[in-house]
This record gives C-alpha cells, sequence and structure tokens, in this order.
C-alpha cells in the first residue's frame, strides 16, 4: 500500500466525489481514480461502490476509513510538526465553524491569519449541525453555546452576550415587556436548533426559562434577525448577530429586568490528539483579535441608547 493511495481514498470517501476530491488534492480525476484501483487492488476488496452519480464506502471500506483517516492525519502532523520546528506554519487546518459566527466574524480574523502564514492551507466549513470534528473529519471546530461533550477539548475564545431585541413596530404595535411574566405572552422568534426553552435568564442565582409564543422557528441566526428587524416577533439572539442593527436602530434591547444566560464561543479539538502548532497559533490570535470584552459586545453597547 501507498500514502498517496490512502490519503486518496480518505479524501474521496470525505467528499463523496472522485471529482471533488480530486480538486482538494491538486490532481487529476484519472490520477485519483487510479490510485484507489491501486489500493484495493492491494488490499483484495472493494472500499468504494461507485456509479454514474454518486460514491459510498462500502462495509470494508468503512472499516478501513477509520483507522485509514487517523493514518493520514498522524503523517500530515509529523511533517507539520518538522516544518514548524524550522520556525514557520504550514500544512493543512480543517475547521467547522457556525454559518453567521464564522460569516461576520470568524472569516475576517483568519484572513489576516493567513495572510502571515500562506504555508497553511486551510479548509472552513460553515454548517449550523452539531459536527464531530473525530468522524467528520476537522482539526477542530469553532462552537457557540455549551460545551459538555467529553471527547473535546476547548478554548475559551469569547464570551458571548445574548440579548432580547425587537423591532421598534413590533414594540409599538404589541407593547413592551417589562418583566418575565409579560414576555411569556409576546410571539417569539426561535432557533430551531434550540427550541422554544431557550429564552433561559439568571434570576436570583436561578435559571428561569420564559415561555414565549411560538411564531417563528428558523435554523439560522442571521434569519431570526431579519425575522425580528421585519416586526415578526421578539428574539433571544447573541450580540455578535445584532450589534450592527441596534446601532442602525432597526432593533432595540428589550429590558425584562433580568439578563439572560451568558455564552462562550470556543475553539475545540479531539480529546487525545495533540494539537497543532498552527492550530495553538490560531487559537490565540483569535482570542487576541475578538478581545474582552469583545468588539462585538462594545459595538452592541453603542446601540444601548435605543434600550427600551
Amino acid at each position: 500500500m501507498k500514502l498517496e493511495g490512502i490519503a486518496t481514498f480518505v479524501s474521496v470517501a470525505e467528499c463523496g466525489s472522485l471529482t471533488e476530491a480530486a480538486r482538494r488534492m491538486r490532481v487529476s480525476r484519472s490520477v485519483v481514480s487510479d490510485r484507489l484501483v491501486e489500493l484495493e487492488r492491494s488490499l483484495g476488496t472493494r472500499l468504494l461502490q461507485r456509479s454514474t452519480r454518486k460514491v459510498s464506502v462500502t462495509e470494508d471500506g468503512a472499516a478501513f476509513l477509520e483507522r485509514a483517516v487517523r493514518i493520514v492525519r498522524e503523517v500530515q502532523d509529523a511533517a507539520a510538526e518538522l516544518t514548524e520546528r524550522r520556525g514557520s506554519l504550514s500544512g493543512p487546518l480543517r475547521i467547522s465553524a457556525p454559518v453567521t459566527f464564522g460569516r461576520m466574524h470568524l472569516g475576517p480574523a483568519l484572513y489576516a491569519f493567513l495572510a502571515l502564514h500562506p504555508d497553511i492551507r486551510l479548509t472552513l466549513d460553515l454548517n449550523d449541525r452539531r459536527v464531530d470534528p473525530t468522524s467528520d473529519g476537522f482539526d477542530a471546530i469553532v462552537r457557540h453555546g455549551p460545551m459538555s461533550d467529553s471527547y473535546l477539548v476547548a478554548w475559551p475564545l469569547a464570551t458571548s452576550r445574548r440579548v432580547m431585541v425587537a423591532a421598534p413596530d413590533y414594540l409599538a404595535r404589541h407593547g413592551t415587556p417589562a418583566s418575565p411574566t409579560e414576555l411569556e405572552g409576546h410571539r417569539g422568534i426561535f432557533y430551531s436548533n434550540r427550541g422554544s426553552d431557550d429564552w433561559r435568564f439568571l434570576h436570583q442565582g436561578q435559571t428561569l426559562v420564559v415561555q414565549g409564543r411560538q411564531g417563528v422557528v428558523l435554523n439560522n441566526g442571521d434569519m431570526m434577525r431579519d425575522a425580528a428587524v421585519a416586526g415578526l416577533g421578539i428574539a433571544l439572539l447573541p450580540s455578535f448577530i445584532v450589534s450592527e442593527a441596534l446601532q442602525a436602530g432597526t432593533l432595540r434591547i428589550v429590558d425584562i429586568g433580568i439578563e439572560a444566560d451568558q455564552e462562550h464561543i470556543y475553539i475545540a479539538h479531539p480529546d487525545g490528539r495533540n494539537p497543532s502548532a498552527k492550530l495553538r497559533e490560531l487559537a490565540a490570535w483569535l482570542k487576541e483579535s475578538f478581545g474582552s470584552p469583545p468588539y462585538w459586545d462594545k459595538a452592541a453597547a453603542a446601540g444601548n441608547g435605543d434600550r427600551t
């Protein structure tokens, strides 16, 4: 078996396509196909089921894939470590992050980091589903919210303050709630990944869950913010999403006398895998770039004149 064949198999399995794997590896599709044929011949079994429309992993392929991923990662990490010993950061780095935070804040910070380290080959996947870095082939994930997974080592990057917001037009039509009890009667805009129990506040040292009327349920923070701006209800959103709308006056903070649960933004890697120097450097860079308190909280505070 050749390492390039194993790496090609891993890439095809992750991409689900020979063409996409060839693009990722910067070789021709025919080279990818030849490497797979040679690997399957050396193993004496079929690893992939090919059709004109898709490529899927066989039962033997799935058994081989788990260890093949580890082999490829170990070799890549070893090569990167040698390079890093010479004083430069290089090699592949695969990260997954939530869509809205990635687009608004992670991306700009990453671009500046990559400009300083051009030999790093970054793959950034923006996805709001709960990603498992081990099975999905990522070196690390950026996550907003609770971090309870025991198989991950999490490094905090920034605090994340959540605020209740609504459009001035909505508040003019429906009134402004000034207490948790009054909030219960209002139409809510909820995040589908969390559900209607997401309105969580700290009251006298205890967590208080307020049940609003379900108005709109969405799976993306940008859309939740836009729904609130459109006057469709009240939303509990991170300040990093609504800071610009607060400054523009299209949203106002709704003060019910108690603060929402504070959350954090983390970067996490699988436990048991030594983080590379480039991942450690990236984590430190992001933490410094976001600041403490983070710059988006400072921007949101500038909109506090619109607090209702």
